[in-house]
């Protein structure tokens, strides 16, 4: 009999009329919000306008749809194209399957996309909202908790995931929770590379490059836990030679980068000042127009002031002039 466990959802939908509420697009959902909350502050932070980074993610969040349920597809074709399975359930995001690496790339293309079209560097962008990504992706691993799938192998561990759905050949049992351990080593990327920003004033892209590389590390034995049915080349699963191959491109693109690019970006976002506001907006040409006022008010004073001492001086000195006239001539 097992003392504690992890229990899984009796289902990962509820139903509000016809309307299907889903755990799994729920999570997608508030990971989402969680970055572009983030990163908007970020971007903030680092000299950009308020709302950029929404604008952006517009192109970005689609793009990443698109990109991680391709490669979910590709990856795992036989599930939907294999004999007895029905190509129309590709279609059906909201019963799971996003592959990481497919999200990245595409939502990549897509806020290249939207800062091209706005002027921005992509690699200060990608720096503002990497750690809410890794916070995204955090929240987004609970959505496999509620469709009772990724799991690892069989456990007695005291947080071992109890598995009840026999569906899809599932073997109901206790198992790891690599859901659970993906989602903390994600809040874990997320403070690292906050932590990092901070420190090092990490620029050009490397912020982004640091989540990149610490992702990987952990994808790389977290999946190796895993038991559910993947390709597999030279005894390793597919995701974990993916996940070699771009750490050693993060690590190169952040050495790379620090030796012909070092620092931060002085701006971020074209047409803004140093707090993050548009060049000739009201608001700033309220406040240098205030400014100037206090600077020829405080002119006019230091001149009346300065007259005023030379009137002075004149008198007192004219006083001398006729008080020592007059003892001379008596």
């Amino acid at each position: 009999m097992e003392l504690a466990y992890i229990p899984s959802p009796s289902r990962g939908v509820l139903y509000l009329g016809p309307i299907p509420l889903r755990g799994y697009a729920f999570c997608i959902i508030i990971g989402v919000f969680l970055a572009v909350w983030l990163g908007n502050r970020r971007w903030i932070a680092r000299g950009g306008r308020a709302g950029t980074v929404a604008d952006i993610a517009v192109w970005a969040v689609p793009f990443g749809l698109v990109g991680g349920r391709l490669y979910h597809v590709i990856t795992d074709y036989e599930l939907y194209f294999g004999e007895g399975r029905d190509w129309v359930d590709a279609f059906k995001v909201w019963e799971g399957g996003l592959g990481i690496w497919g999200a990245i790339t595409l939502g990549a293309l897509g806020a290249w996309i939207g800062a091209r079209r706005r002027g921005i560097p992509m690699p200060a962008y990608a720096d503002a909202v990497a750690p809410g990504i890794a916070f995204a992706q955090a929240i987004g691993r609970w959505g496999n908790w509620f469709n009772q799938e990724l799991y690892g192998r069989q456990t007695d561990v005291p947080w071992a995931l109890h598995i009840t759905s026999a569906a899809d050949g599932r073997i109901p049992g206790y198992y790891h929770p690599t859901f659970l351990y993906e989602s903390l080593w994600c809040i874990g990327v997320g403070l690292l590379v906050l932590w990092a920003d901070r420190r090092f004033r990490l620029g050009h892209g490397r912020a982004f490059a640091l989540y990149v590389a610490a992702y990987c590390v952990g994808r790389g034995w977290i999946e190796y836990m895993r038991v559910d049915d993947a390709h597999h080349i030279l005894g390793l699963r597919l995701n974990d030679w993916t996940a070699m191959v771009v750490f050693l491109l993060a690590v190169t693109y952040l050495v790379v980068s620090a030796r012909l690019r070092p620092g931060r970006e002085t701006e971020v976002e074209p047409g803004t000042d140093d707090t993050g506001e548009p060049a000739g907006a009201p608001e700033q040409q309220g406040r240098k127009e205030h400014e100037r006022h206090k600077h020829d008010g405080a002119g006019s004073a230091d001149d009346a002031g300065t007259k005023s001492t030379a009137g002075g001086g004149t008198g007192r000195t004219s006083g001398l002039t006729d008080g020592a006239g007059s003892a001379t001539k008596s």
